[in-house]
């Protein structure tokens, strides 16, 4: 009789290898779905569902989508702005978009870094913003640029904060100043500067306090001190618009500029670094500056530890410097440098960023940001002299006006 118990087809090698592959793979698609449906981890490289807990963007209005890779961009700044952005640049690379953007701030005076722009060499190529104090010099930025090479050279812009000029006094230098002059403008404190007996003809007694010293930054180098010569120029014609050639190539006026400048410290690059100065090394080095009003809030603490309480006193021809920030339309920013340039420009504008600017003594640019509320420096600094209100608001010169002055100035001041 057969065997019965060995008969059926049998399996052959590759047979049996394919029905094990079978089987593993039923088995891996149960595991699978097993974990997706249970929230475990399979090894997959998929990010964590963040949705319970979501990062705030940096801009709830919405904002330019980051780079894909990380993107270095180069970002020209004035120094007044300095612990603001230090600040920023930190907080914004723990952000989602700043995991993809790494921002390089680059100190550079407002007008020397729009020169630095235009010279198109190895330094001006890691520029791919600019953002100087004010937009003062914009229009003579422009027309250089396009006579150079030929395109508008900004792509966007935004005005971040506000901050106007103010002198900024030692109170106990404050007071004879006033008595004696009665009121601080640029003309008083000519007399001050050229009074032959010092602070002794000015106080009216005897002091150990030598001459009157008076700084203002570099006016070819710094925004502030080429403010300086515009207000000025207002300040000498008593008018608020319309500053011509003619006013500031007149003879009286270039005397009487002149005569100020012989006299005060106009050398210092930064206005950050010269009232650091002023601070550091107390009324032996300054009795008075001009300088904006955001710097001195900065320092108003620091100051009264040291050598005594400031005093800030608006002058009556003033202009705000709006602290603006250029995408710069160069040749050598890749479109990923201009995209990464928005999406930090974005950021900047946020509500958050835009309130820690006034911690800086910035007026934010953003105006639903109030400035008015008991923590803000305008409220608790207002007896140091600090104002929300200006007399008047000087229009920014042409840009003819605005070379000529310097070239006037220069022509007086030698290779400074």
């Amino acid at each position: 009789m057969a065997d019965t118990t060995r008969d059926g087809p049998k399996l052959t090698l590759i047979g049996k290898l394919f029905v094990l592959l079978v089987i593993a793979g039923s088995f891996y698609g149960a595991y699978y779905l097993f974990f997706q449906n249970h929230g475990g981890h399979s090894g997959s490289t998929a990010a964590p569902d963040n949705s319970a807990n979501p990062i705030p963007s940096p801009n709830p209005n919405g904002t330019t989508p980051p780079p894909q890779n990380q993107t270095e961009i180069g970002v020209a700044y004035g120094s007044e702005k300095e612990k603001w952005l230090l600040q920023t640049v930190s907080d914004f690379a723990r952000t989602p978009q700043g995991a993809t953007i790494k921002v390089d701030l680059i100190k550079k005076g407002s007008i020397e870094g729009a020169q630095e722009i235009l010279q198109g060499d190895d330094a001006a190529k890691k520029i791919n913003a600019w953002a100087p104090a004010s937009s003062l010099y914009k229009k003579a930025f422009v027309q250089d640029w396009q006579d150079k090479f030929g395109n508008n050279p900004i792509l966007k812009e935004e005005q971040l904060a506000l901050t106007p000029m103010v002198f900024v006094f030692w109170e106990e230098r404050y007071e004879p100043f006033v008595q004696k002059y009665h009121v601080v403008s640029f003309k008083t404190i000519g007399e001050a500067l050229n009074e032959k007996g010092g602070w002794d003809a000015i106080a009216g007694k005897e002091t150990d306090w030598g001459f009157f010293k008076f700084g203002h930054t570099h006016p070819t180098k710094s925004n502030s001190g080429l403010l300086t010569l515009v207000l000025m120029g207002y300040d000498f014609y008593g008018k608020s618009r319309d500053l011509t050639l003619g006013d500031i190539t007149a003879p009286p006026f270039q005397d009487w500029m002149s005569g100020i400048e012989q006299g005060a410290s106009n050398t210092v690059e930064s206005t950050g670094t010269l009232m650091r100065d002023m601070v550091l090394k107390g009324p032996s080095t300054y009795d008075a500056l001009f300088v904006y009003e955001s710097v001195v809030i900065d320092y108003l603490k620091n100051a009264e530890g040291r050598s005594g309480p400031l005093h800030v006193e608006y002058p009556k021809y003033n202009m705000w410097n709006d602290n603006p920030f250029y995408i710069i339309d160069a040749p050598w920013s890749t479109p990923d440098q201009r995209q990464a340039c928005q999406v930090f420009l974005d950021y900047l504008m946020s509500e958050p960023v835009q309130r820690q600017s006034l911690v800086h003594g910035f007026r934010p640019g953003d105006p639903n940001v109030p400035i008015k509320f008991p923590e803000s420096p305008f409220v608790q600094y207002a007896s140091y002299g600090l104002k929300v209100d200006l007399p008047v608001v000087c229009e920014p010169p042409k840009p003819e006006v605005i070379q000529n002055l310097l070239v006037g100035w220069q022509r007086s001041n030698g290779d400074k």
